[in-house]
This record gives C-alpha cells, structure tokens and sequence, in this order.
C-alpha cells in the first residue's frame, strides 16, 4: 500500500505493530554514515505546501550517523532502541514509549541499537 502525499489530510490508521516491510518506501541509505549502513523507510501520511508540515512514520535499521534537523520535529517511538546525541553532549536514550521533541536546528549524532519505529511530525 503506497500513500501518496497531496496536501490533503489522509485519514488513515494503521495498526503500526503490525506493518510488514513490504509495506513501507524505501527512503534509502542515511547519509553522512559514521559506522554501518542505516537505511530508512516509512510511509508518508501528510505532506503540506513547501512540505510544510510533514508527518509520517519512519524506520530505521541499526548504524551511526551524523543528524541536522532543520525543522522542529515530534517523533513518538513505537520500538526499536536510540542514542541521540548532540554536539553539546546531551544524550538522549530512546526506545518503545519515548517522545521527543527535537527543536530546529539540533545537531548531534544518531546510534540506532535496534531497528527504530516512530511517527514523526516536522513542523513549519
């Protein structure tokens, strides 16, 4: 099943401990790798004019990377084990549960211990 984002609101729910792989896009390798190759996946659910705002759901498999958000982001994490980490050295451990809110412009690194699941939103 393939969602395609038109700016209009999509009214869909889904069961997201139960989506299979097949399920999700391939979004690709995560650039700016440091250790491994992560790759991510999702589906899209919204995406406004100028992509603003955005919210999806996202995968990730394990690596280490280097993370710019450029845009105030929410993300819930459904399962799946994280280190966040900035480059002001606060780390942030996540896992199944765990809400974070990152704010535009945060720069770190991201370690994912265990394939990662959440639903994100990326604001204006």
């Amino acid at each position: 099943m393939t969602i395609k984002a038109t700016g209009i609101h999509n009214k869909v729910i889904y069961h997201i401990d139960q989506l299979e792989g097949n399920q999700l896009n391939d979004w690709g390798l995560q650039p700016d790798s440091i250790e491994g190759q992560s790759r991510s996946s999702g589906v899209l659910l919204y995406k406004g004019i100028d992509n603003k705002p955005e919210s999806g759901f996202w995968q990730c498999t394990p690596g280490v990377w280097k993370l710019h958000i450029p845009r105030d982001e929410f993300c819930h994490f459904v399962s799946g084990k994280a280190i966040y980490q900035s480059d002001q050295g606060e780390v942030i451990n996540v896992q199944a549960g765990s809400c974070v809110h990152f704010k535009a412009g945060w720069r770190g690194t991201c370690e994912v211990l265990n394939t990662l699941r959440n639903v994100y939103m990326l604001t204006a």
